[in-house]
């Protein structure tokens, strides 16, 4: 390493030492540092710091948003041209009576603006999943012939502050660019949800840019709006207020004329056998959304194909069906013979009690062949589409819960019961605390309702009795369940057998099995195609 350059006057100082005395010297160079060249190191690296953040931002920027903005962006909104038609979207007739009149203005605005009158700016569709949301607001596109923007809530927010409040600005602007049309934002839970001051200044930056943007465009603009939600209840209030969601349309479950409906229309391109009858697997299928009606039959006819049959049949659909509802099966899973014994039982306990328990539902299946998490599973399904439950079916409900742990204590005795029952305790008390603190189905309790969010300002007396209440409901549907299936002792018995005999049994057999009548031999759902 080269030696340091002399300081001034250093020669002179070194030769005239070393002439006075002829002996080495020492010199020591102290460093002295001061606060003036402390700042300057300090701002000189918070420099460096700041520009290689800001590079690579802009960098990051590019990439996710592209250099024209929104329009490269990978989040981008596109303008599409839709094809779906309301004669497309079947099972929400309610909301599609709601909508056309959107679709009415945007083909014929100035008819609207003649009298005066103004059509909402923001229109929130909202319902359980696979209702058909997304396609609904697609088909009011469709039917309207104008542009269709769609984004979901979830592609606003990304690691930067400020990149969500710029696309909102973007994708308004690009709207206003394309009016008349449509802007969609799915999932709008994701970026307009409630706020508190535990959240990330960007989801509020986000949440205000969307409030401002609605605000400061006009009907009369030919933007119209339209957001969908699966909770509406966590959305911030101020969103959702007159003004900016002016219409709230609910997209509920399809009711059965809606499932066949639906059927319908997602059975063509698909073959079926004479056995198949739409009204009864729209019958069979409450609560069963129009995504998963769909997913019913694509299942079905990928089992059809996989055992070479030249269409689907109802075996097929209930197989499909039996999938949905009770989870795959795990025929893999080693089960001993005792405990295969025992799940015979528990299943049997639950399928006899409901039975014979008035208000109960009606079995449609008990399985002890594992499916999911379980080792065995009982399925009810009510006859119709229902709102409302009585106070004699809820019973019937507790006692069927305690069906299981009743008929494990017949075969093994109290002190050998098993974990079996958890999941149906839990069920149990979930559904005892709704009578008693919901549905004033108490005697105790009265007809009062106690919220949940109301429960810490109650005393602890008051918290107490509600608590003896519950208690009380599921102490008296075990009893219940107790008292019948020792008396039905023998049905049980049967019922077991076949069980373990079969392993699945549907209503029709369940009863053969309870009343002692031989089972009828079912023809198995992979068997070869018979010959014509």
């Amino acid at each position: 390493m080269a030696p340091p350059p002399p300081l001034p006057g250093w020669d002179a100082h070194v030769a005239s030492a070393q002439r006075a005395d002829g002996t080495p010297i020492s010199v020591v160079i102290k460093d002295v540092w001061t606060w003036g060249r402390v700042l300057r190191r300090v701002l000189s690296a918070l420099f460096l710091t700041f520009l290689f953040f800001t590079v690579l931002a802009v960098l990051l920027d590019q990439q996710s948003l592209g250099k024209g903005g929104l329009g490269a962006s990978d989040a981008e909104a596109v303008a599409q041209n839709q094809s779906i038609r309301f004669a497309d979207v079947e099972g929400v007739d309610e909301a599609k009576q709601e909508l056309e009149d959107i679709v009415s203005f945007l083909k014929e605005p100035g008819r609207y603006m003649q009298v005066g009158g103004k059509l909402p700016k923001g229109i929130l569709l909202y319902g359980p999943p696979g209702t058909g949301k997304t396609h609904l607001a697609r088909a009011v596109a469709g039917e309207a012939g104008v542009p269709f923007f769609q984004m979901s809530g979830s592609e606003f927010d990304e690691l930067y502050v400020g990149v969500g409040a710029k696309r909102v600005r973007e994708l308004f602007a690009l709207a206003k660019k394309s009016a008349p049309c449509i802007v969609f934002i799915d999932e709008l839970d994701a970026v307009g949800s409630k706020r508190s001051a535990k959240d990330q200044s960007y989801m509020r930056q986000t949440l205000n840019q969307l409030l401002v943007e609605l605000d400061g465009f006009k009907s009369a603009e030919g933007v119209i709006f339209i957001a969908a939600t699966n909770t509406p209840e966590a959305l911030d209030k101020a969103l959702v207020r007159p003004g900016r969601f002016d219409r709230h349309v609910p997209v509920p479950l399809p009711d059965v004329k809606g499932r066949s409906r639906i059927l319908e229309v997602h059975m063509k391109g698909i073959r079926f056998d004479d056995s198949v009858h739409v009204g009864i697997i729209a019958r069979g299928t409450p609560g069963f959304s129009g995504a998963d009606l769909a997913n019913l039959l694509n299942m079905a006819a990928i089992q059809a194909s996989k055992h070479a049959r030249p269409s689907v049949s109802m075996q097929d659909l209930e197989w499909a069906k039996d999938k949905i509802i009770m989870g795959s099966e795990r025929k893999s899973t080693v089960v001993s013979e005792a405990n295969r014994r025992l799940t015979a039982y528990h299943e049997g306990g639950h399928a006899l009690v409901a039975f014979l328990t008035p208000g109960a539902l009606p079995l449609h299946k008990v399985t002890v062949i594992p499916r999911g998490q379980a080792l065995g599973v009982t399925v009810q399904l009510p006859e119709a589409d229902q709102t409302n439950h009585t106070k004699r079916e809820l019973m019937a409900m507790l006692d069927v819960c305690m069906g299981g742990r009743v008929a494990e204590e017949l075969l093994l005795g109290p002190d050998d019961v098993t974990t079996g029952a958890a999941s149906d305790l839990e069920k149990a008390s979930h559904l005892a605390r709704d009578m008693v603190r919901v549905y004033g189905m108490s005697d105790g309790a009265g007809l009062v309702a106690y919220p949940a969010a109301d429960l810490d300002r109650l005393s602890p007396h008051t918290r107490a009795a509600l608590e003896e209440e519950v208690r009380a409901l599921v102490d008296a549907a075990y009893r219940r369940a107790k008292a019948l299936l020792t008396q039905r002792r023998a049905e049980l018995d049967r019922l077991a057998e076949a069980l373990i005999e079969r392993e699945t049994l549907n209503l029709q057999e369940i009863e053969a099995a309870i009343h002692g009548d031989p089972i009828p031999p079912t023809r198995l759902l992979n068997a070869p195609p018979t010959p014509a």
